[in-house]
C-alpha cells in the first residue's frame, strides 16, 4: 500500500487526440461509499458498473448501471468542451450528496484486472469493467461544499475552470506528522503466540467498526484520542453521563 502526497492536483492537460478539448471529471459516490471510502484508506477508488476507455477514433463510453436499467452514454460532442469520455490520467473531483461535498481529487486509471460474470468459471462472459480513480488529496474528514455544480450522472464532464475552482476551495494541504496509533486489546491465552492469534482474529472479526484506535501525536501521548468509525469517539462512560 502507498500514499498520496495530498497535494491539490489542478492541472487539467490538453488532450493530443485531435482537438477533442480540455476535460476533467467528476464521479458522484453511490450511496454508503463515503463512509467507506472514509473509514479505510484506499489508493484508488474502484466503481463497478462504469467503463471508461476509447481512442481517437474510437471514442470511450461510459455505462452507467442503475437498479432498474442500463443508460449508456457517449461522452462525445457533450460535457466540457465536446471532449471524450474519462481517459487514464484525466483529472477527477469525487464528490457525495446530501449535500453536494468535495470528498477527493485523483485521475482516472486503468483497470488491473479482467472482470468476470462468474469468478469462479473463467470462461463466463465478461462483467462491466471497473472505473478506477488513484487519489491524489483525500478530504473526507473535512468535505468541502460543491453547491452550484450541475452533475448529469455519476460521472459528468466539468469544464477546466470549473475543477480549477473545485481545487482552490480545498486550499493548501495541511503538513503531515508523525502519528502514534495503538490497540489494545485484553485477552485471556495459554501461551503468548496464541494470545497474538487471539488478537489478529479479533481484530479482523470487530475492525474498525466497533473497536477503537487510539491516536496522539508522536512525543505527546497526553494528547491521545479514540476514534471509532473514522471519528473521535469518547470512551469515558461517566463523561456521558
Amino acid at each position: 500500500m502507498t500514499d498520496t502526497d495530498d497535494r491539490p492536483d489542478s492541472t487539467v492537460p490538453v488532450r493530443p487526440d485531435g482537438g477533442r478539448g480540455v476535460t476533467a471529471w467528476a464521479v458522484l459516490l453511490p450511496p454508503g461509499r463515503y463512509d467507506a471510502e472514509r473509514l479505510v484508506h484506499h489508493d484508488t477508488l474502484e466503481l463497478t458498473g462504469l467503463t471508461a476507455g476509447g481512442t481517437a477514433d474510437d471514442p470511450a463510453v461510459v455505462t452507467v448501471a442503475t437498479a432498474t436499467a442500463t443508460a449508456t452514454a457517449t461522452a462525445t460532442g457533450a460535457g466540457a468542451g465536446g471532449a471524450a469520455g474519462p481517459r487514464p490520467g484525466d483529472p477527477v473531483a469525487v464528490l457525495t450528496e446530501g449535500p453536494l461535498r468535495l470528498v477527493a481529487l485523483g485521475r482516472v486509471a486503468r483497470a488491473t484486472a479482467e472482470r468476470r460474470e462468474d469468478p469462479d468459471d473463467p470462461q463466463s462472459d465478461p462483467a462491466s469493467g471497473a472505473f478506477v480513480v488513484a487519489y491524489t488529496r483525500r478530504v473526507f474528514d473535512e468535505p468541502v461544499p460543491a453547491d452550484g455544480l450541475a452533475l448529469d450522472g455519476p460521472v459528468s464532464a466539468l469544464p477546466a475552470d470549473v475543477y480549477r475552482a473545485l481545487v482552490a476551495r480545498l486550499g493548501p494541504s495541511p503538513a503531515r506528522r508523525s502519528w502514534l496509533v495503538s490497540l489494545d486489546l485484553p485477552i485471556e491465552a495459554a501461551t503468548p503466540a496464541e494470545a497474538v492469534r487471539l488478537f489478529w482474529s479479533y481484530v479482523r472479526d470487530l475492525g474498525p467498526r466497533e473497536l477503537p484506535a487510539f491516536v496522539s501525536p508522536s512525543g505527546d501521548e497526553l494528547a491521545m484520542q479514540a476514534f471509532v468509525l473514522g471519528a473521535e469517539a469518547n470512551q469515558d462512560p461517566e463523561e456521558d453521563d
